[in-house]
């Protein structure tokens, strides 16, 4: 078949790569110059099947509600005149109860470790090199309480194949010794050494280059206005330019944008942006940095060793669509940083970074058919959009061929 997958980002080339190794004609497109230009250029870098547990847990709408008005809060809730902001909202606030909170968790931590596998597989096949470690991913907590959470959910995620072990304040120095500078004490920690870490957008363009050499073309710097319909069926794809392009099948890949493209359609989902910041750091042979990839539960940040470089990233703003860059949320990242390592950073020698990502209120993921036969969706990752890229692209290459997935499919679809 003819597909097109909209969208250049982590999830659209990837999809893109599964489609066109089962022999479908592919062509991407996107708005940008290059692949992945915006969620995925700067991300935390982590594939961390260990993160599995989502924003919406019992304990959420109490922590948020003591964060409203705070600029240097992990999570940030702007109200505005949004009717989907505040849809959005009241979705989430039904996903935050015990019962709902524990199948998310299973449903995601399911999706991340079958991606993970789909990821090793592709690295192997096509040599990739993209600054990964596989030295595993450590959550370390300063806080008795968040400790004690994590050890239940480390739990669960073990009963459903996430060996993820907790590890007393020494062991995680011993894990990662430049912890012991933290001049904030280290309470406890989880470890999943199956976890990897690297660069999401080196990965990306990485992968789009292997796509065209099987035959995948992309259009880059056009603006997707519309999908149109003859029928039962989307008949082609409009651009900004007016020009169209036909398919036999179209996936739609666009990242936050998503929801806007699919109402040409008649077709509404439940996906938000969340603005989430990075710090990338050059490093030099004095910087006393972390070689294993970390997440600072607490303030929601994580931290990836990306060959020379190190990324700090984290924290999620709701604010509709603007991406500029919040230098008090920014500066809230870098202190936390500075206070467990003092001696990774000289000076203000770093980039910021901002991007949007997907957001559904339970942290599921949309992947499979839409309202057409012949449209498909595969957005709404959040953070998870590097974890779970390679095995969303693979399942929607099953779906668009009528092949049984390798994972049941039920839970990524629409909610209702």
């Amino acid at each position: 078949m003819k597909v097109i997958v909209l969208g250049a980002g982590l999830l659209g080339v990837a999809t893109a790569w599964y489609l066109a190794e089962d022999g479908h004609e592919v062509t991407v497109i996107d708005r940008q110059a290059a692949p992945a230009m915006e969620t995925s250029f700067a991300n935390g870098g982590q594939i961390s099947a260990c993160h599995a547990a989502p924003w919406a847990n019992p304990g959420m709408p109490l922590q948020v509600a003591k964060w409203l008005g705070r600029e240097d809060a992990p999570l940030l809730w702007r109200l505005r005149a949004d009717p989907a902001q505040w849809a959005w909202g009241m979705r989430f606030l039904v996903e935050c109860s015990a019962a709902r909170a524990r199948k998310n968790t299973i449903d995601i931590l399911r999706l991340a470790l079958y991606s993970r596998e789909k990821l090793r597989m592709l690295r192997q096949q096509l040599r990739l090199e993209y600054d990964q470690l596989t030295r595993g991913i450590l959550h370390f907590y300063t806080d008795e309480q968040e400790f004690a959470v994590a050890t239940s959910q480390a739990s669960l995620m073990r009963e459903f194949g996430c060996e993820r072990v907790v590890k007393e304040p020494l062991e995680c120095l011993a894990i990662e010794p430049a912890l012991i500078g933290s001049s904030v004490p280290i309470v406890g920690g989880t470890y999943t050494a199956d976890d990897e870490s690297g660069d999401a957008h080196k990965f990306t363009q990485s992968l789009a280059q292997h796509c065209k050499e099987i035959g995948v073309s992309f259009v880059f710097g056009k603006t997707i206005k519309a999908l149109e319909v003859e029928g039962e069926c989307v008949a082609r794809v409009r651009l900004g330019d007016g020009t169209c392009l036909t398919g036999d099948a179209f996936v739609v890949a666009l990242g936050s944008w998503s929801p806007i493209l699919l109402k040409t359609v008649g077709m509404g989902i439940q996906v938000y942006p969340a603005k989430g910041y990075s710090i990338t750091v050059p490093l030099d042979k004095h910087s006393v940095a972390p070689t294993v990839s970390l997440t600072d539960d607490g303030q929601k940040i994580v931290i990836s060793r990306l060959g020379n470089r190190l990324r700090v990233a984290g924290t999620a703003e709701f604010a509709g669509y603007d991406a500029s860059i919040n230098k008090a949320r920014c500066a809230a990242i870098l202190n936390r940083f500075r206070s467990v390592f003092p001696r990774a950073i000289e000076g203000d020698n770093y980039e910021v970074w901002a991007g949007l990502r997907p957001a559904t209120p339970n942290n599921v993921p949309l992947i499979g058919r839409a309202k057409f036969d012949n449209l498909f969706v595969n957005t709404g990752h959040g953070t998870l959009g590097w974890t779970m890229a390679c095995g969303s692209g693979q399942l929607i290459a099953h779906l668009v061929a009528g092949r049984a997935p390798e994972i049941d499919p039920t839970p990524y679809r629409f909610l209702k």
